[in-house]
């Protein structure tokens, strides 16, 4: 029998009956706040903080709930399975962990909690390229859990086949390319604080651990950290990648290829072209670009383009059930969660990890019994509207 996220709310309950109530709240729009409270300004910054004014992260969680659910009535939800397929893996839930960077600065447990924490849920973890912890120890935190990389396209072809290399061999079965930071965009509370943790040697632990990044380097790490912190510097991104270089990516990895940060039809179409498997429409969670278009907004255009060619997954604003509900309506196949389960990391360490995913596909679960689904794949354009601005 599939499984009932829902009935976490019972599980809650039953706990209050000897006064126990959640370390953190279950409503996870009220973590970021939490967090801003108990750590230092630099690491929630570098966290919550998006690029200008914000704009573009406003207006990610705007077109979504500006997008109102229609629910419909006497329809058996009684049994519901909201198990979905993902790049032929079949998951418990359309959820993924997002890849987010340099983790250690909000939890010293870092990547490998959150690791264990999804592993522990059955949802995949997406490994940053920038983790502060080496890939095979996150592997071996996941034991055989379904994760997946995430790629940094870095200058030296060296470096990156190395990595490829390394995450397939440590089980990765599937390579999220991100395409939207070619250059680190302008954000001012990082800037404000003058806070870059890779300048400190932090969220470069996949690089430090790379045969082919030391063999650059004329002294190891430990003894000349600012000239590997340099070298870093200088090869992360690469601005001069253009679409042919995919052909690079596929050649070096046999798994499926999915582009992250594709919000134009055309560029969608032009990923099905190259061969690719997948795009995550997303505007990075709005760290790249004020003023960008949300990411909502551009998501049917994206699924009426490659939708039946590509599995088009998404992410940026996602922070409830009722988000999973809306982007799945859209089109989406799954989302990735990005920033609550940071800040749960943050608060409470893989217990907090696990409390997010769970309170998510709770109340998931809910909307879409309580809007008349039994599954995900029930769930379209028709389940919304648009409310006029």
């Amino acid at each position: 029998m599939a499984q009932h996220w829902a009935d976490f709310q019972y599980e809650i309950y039953l706990n209050g009956m000897t006064g126990a109530v959640p370390r953190l709240p279950t409503d996870l729009t009220r973590l970021e706040e939490l967090t801003a409270r108990r750590l230092g300004p630099g690491p929630v910054g570098y966290v919550a903080g998006s690029a200008g004014d914000g704009s573009t992260a406003r207006a990610n969680r705007a077109a979504l709930e500006r997008r109102r659910i229609v629910p419909r009535m006497l329809r058996d939800v009684h049994e519901r399975d909201l198990s979905v397929e993902v790049l032929g893996r079949e998951l418990p839930a359309p959820l993924a962990l997002a890849p987010v960077g340099v983790l250690s600065i909000m939890h010293p447990d870092a990547e490998p909690a959150a690791a264990r924490a999804a592993a522990a849920q059955g949802v995949p973890f997406v490994l940053s390229s920038a983790s502060s912890t080496p890939m095979e120890d996150v592997a071996r935190a996941m034991g055989d859990a379904e994760r997946w990389f995430q790629l940094y396209w870095s200058k030296d072809r060296e470096v990156t086949r190395s990595f490829l290399g390394r995450a397939r061999t440590a089980g990765f079965t599937a390579l999220f390319v991100t395409l939207d930071t070619p250059l680190l965009a302008w954000r001012p509370r990082d800037l404000d604080q003058a806070y870059l943790p890779f300048l400190h040697g932090v969220g470069t632990a996949n690089y430090f651990t790379d045969p082919a990044f030391t063999a650059g380097l004329a002294r190891p790490v430990h003894e000349d950290p600012n000239a590997a912190v340099l070298h870093f510097v200088n090869l992360f991104a690469d601005p001069a990648k253009t679409w042919p270089d995919l052909a690079f990516l596929r050649e070096n990895w046999s798994g499926p290829i999915v582009l992250k940060g594709v919000l134009h039809p055309d560029d969608a179409r032009l990923a099905a072209d190259a061969g690719m498997d997948g795009v995550v429409v997303s505007n990075h969670g709005g760290r790249q670009i004020a003023g960008s278009v949300a990411a909502a907004d551009a998501l049917p255009r994206v699924v009426e383009a490659v939708g039946d060619r590509l599995t088009v997954l998404f992410d940026s604003g996602v922070r409830t059930g009722d988000d999973v509900f809306k982007a799945l309506a859209l089109g989406a196949r799954a989302v990735l969660l990005g920033r609550p389960y940071a800040y749960g990391l943050g608060l409470d360490g893989q217990a907090g990890v696990e409390h997010v995913i769970r309170c998510l596909l709770a109340e998931f679960d809910l909307t879409l019994a309580l809007s008349g689904h039994a599954a995900p794949g029930s769930v379209g354009a028709a389940d919304l509207i648009e409310e006029s601005v």
